[in-house]
């Protein structure tokens, strides 16, 4: 996911999952329901959870209060890719859209490990696996309704897949996985827009309550993929395409009162949300107001003086602000740093000269200085240098260096070496893309123009905004290619806590799209497309969680990533915000609950 997480919870409920696929042909899943939302106005409500402390959040609730009322307010430096649950790929969307979209599954809320458990949603309870794991079936809650008061069933659920993973020229943001995996039995399926007659046969909805997928070969992680905000429910006659983002028929806790494009959004209480049928969500604010487009410097001040509730993009701080807050013990205490499960890298891709040729690739990895890449991010604080491309944090990470230098400083000496090698002994030009809105990120950018032109290699900055970054930009393979972007910034974190879900759509060949790539290098080998359609048809946890440190080490073996830091976060919590809490699902601050005094 466009800028997750692991823990023993995780391990756990992989296990699980996998025991569950192995003996799918006769096995159901269960879930349970569990308590309702406050509501009304501001009220004097309970307190308790932690009091405020530095890192408080990263395991606790700090300044737990069941109180309703008043206006959460959320900043953003930049715009989102969109609110569309079915057209967006950055992690605080998939965080802060569970307030007006609700998946068939989704993470608890909870702090620490628990925030890693993976919980039914729309659905009544996780899905039951059969025909030895190729065939996965959902049931959903009772009364459920949208903001409309029309009720939602589970041809809207098929909708919304069809529409995000089949009309790409219309919805470019976001995975492809049920694309990849449902059976192919509408190989011509161009999407519900221009394929009129009656959508995807490899899901069925045999009823209103129902929903059935078939896929091509057993896929363990599938209660994780219905996670993906893209299962969320879009009625199909109140659709408009690209435009559904300016009135998105809410489905959760939370309905769109305005939205702007390009200033922001404005959500009151869906009166139609019912507590009944969903145990997770509350109405804690009356309202939550999200404005776009706002400095990054004047975030952290209104954050600083409890002007605002947060920062919804979950990033942290900038570097510039981080002594501020670390040196003043009366702010310390308002902040976290949050360890965001994201891979911090760059991606070189494949199809540029003189990139194309590994050895060019390779002096690119010797080249850059690390160290100096760590201290233009914010230092140690703000995350431990890179040598994988699995976090530490993901099951089946595997320490190793493939490319180490001395004191993680660059090493010119060997740059060069493979300079000669590829044909351009006295170095190259190259542009390097980055999004201009995001302050560390082109800090960051600028320490490896600087590292590569030690050896050699000449950079040129490309600044792009982030709301377009992989639509337009980064993402898209022909923009690529006409301007040479050799060179991109890019943060990652997994779309469900697995290798798989962390390695397929930066790593997997089919998943390169025309536009809102994610596949940033283009890497499409053979050999690692394999191994990863392999590991996740796997039912042994044990030798899927071997497989994809081997599968980091055959991508690293390309030099098609720079891994940079695995990333962390100082995130600041106002005084005045209450339920706030690390979700390690999101690497970021927990939304669903969040309220203010």
């Amino acid at each position: 996911m466009r800028v997750h997480r692991r823990s023993v919870a995780v391990i756990a409920a992989i296990t699980a999952a996998g025991l569950a696929l192995a003996a799918c042909s006769s096995s159901k899943s269960s879930g349970s329901k569990t308590s309702g939302a406050a509501s009304g106005n501001k009220s004097s409500g309970s307190t308790g959870g932690v009091s405020a402390a530095y890192n408080a959040g990263n395991s606790a609730i700090v300044n737990k209060s069941d109180a309703a009322g008043g206006v959460v307010k959320y900043s953003l430096s930049s715009t989102p890719d969109s609110f569309d649950p079915g057209n967006t790929y950055y992690a605080f969307v998939w965080d802060s859209s569970r307030l007006w979209a609700r998946a068939l599954t989704t993470f608890k809320p909870a702090p620490g490990k628990d925030g890693l458990t993976l919980v039914p949603d729309l659905a009544a309870s996780l899905g039951a696996p059969s025909d030895g794991g190729k065939t996965w079936t959902y049931k959903l809650r009772p009364g459920l309704k949208y903001s409309d008061g029309t009720p939602i069933t589970s041809k809207d659920v098929k909708y919304g897949i069809e529409r995000s993973n089949y009309a790409r020229d219309v919805l470019s943001n976001g995975p492809s996985y049920f694309a990849a995996n449902l059976v192919d039995n509408k190989p011509a399926y161009k999407g519900p827009y221009k394929d009129k007659t009656g959508g995807l046969n490899s899901i069925a909805t045999p009823d209103d309550t129902t929903i059935v997928f078939h896929l091509k070969a057993p896929f363990a992680d599938f209660d994780y993929l219905t996670s993906n905000p893209q299962t969320a429910p879009v009625p199909q006659a109140k659709d408009t395409g690209a435009d559904y983002v300016k009135n998105i028929v809410s489905s959760g806790s939370y309905a769109f009162k305005s939205y702007d494009p390009n200033k922001g959004a404005v959500l009151v209480k869906n009166t139609n949300w019912s507590a009944a049928n969903d145990p997770i969500r509350k109405q804690y604010a009356n309202e939550i107001d999200v404005k776009f487009n706002q400095e990054q410097t004047g975030i952290d001040q209104d954050l600083l003086a409890g002007n605002i509730t947060g920062d919804i993009a979950g990033a942290g701080v900038a570097a510039t602000t981080q002594a501020d807050i670390l040196n003043d013990p009366a702010k310390k205490k308002n902040a976290d740093d949050a360890l965001s499960g994201a891979l911090a890298y760059v991606a070189v891709n494949t199809k540029v000269k003189p990139l194309d040729n590994i050895n060019c690739r390779i002096a690119v990895q010797y080249a850059i200085d690390k160290v100096s890449v760590q201290n233009s991010l914010g230092g140690p604080l703000r995350g431990d240098i890179a040598t994988t491309v699995l976090p530490p944090n993901i099951v089946g990470y595997t320490k190793f260096d493939k490319y180490p230098t001395p004191n993680n400083a660059g090493d010119d000496t060997k740059a060069k070496q493979a300079l000669s090698k590829c044909g351009h002994p006295n170095g190259f030009s190259i542009n390097l893309s980055a999004r201009g809105d995001r302050p560390n990120e082109v800090a960051a950018a600028q320490s490896i123009q600087a590292s590569l032109k030690k050896a050699g290699i000449n950079v040129h900055i490309q600044r792009y905004p982030s709301g377009k970054y992989f639509s337009d930009y980064a993402g898209a393979p022909a923009f690529v290619h006409a301007h040479s972007l050799g060179l991109m910034m890019m943060a990652w974190a997994a779309d469900w806590p697995t290798g798989y879900g962390f390695l397929d759509q930066i790593a997997y060949g089919p998943a390169i799209l025309a536009s809102g790539n994610t596949n940033l290098p283009e890497l499409n080998n053979p050999q690692i497309n394999s191994m990863l359609d392999n590991a996740i048809q796997n039912t042994d946890s044990s030798a899927r969680e071997k497989a994809w440190g081997d599968i980091d080490k055959a991508i690293m073996d390309q030099a098609v990533m720079v891994p940079l830091t695995y990333r962390k976060d100082l995130l600041y919590r106002p005084a005045a915000a209450t339920n706030v809490f690390v979700t390690q699902a999101y690497g970021m601050y927990e939304y669903l609950l969040i309220g203010t005094k």
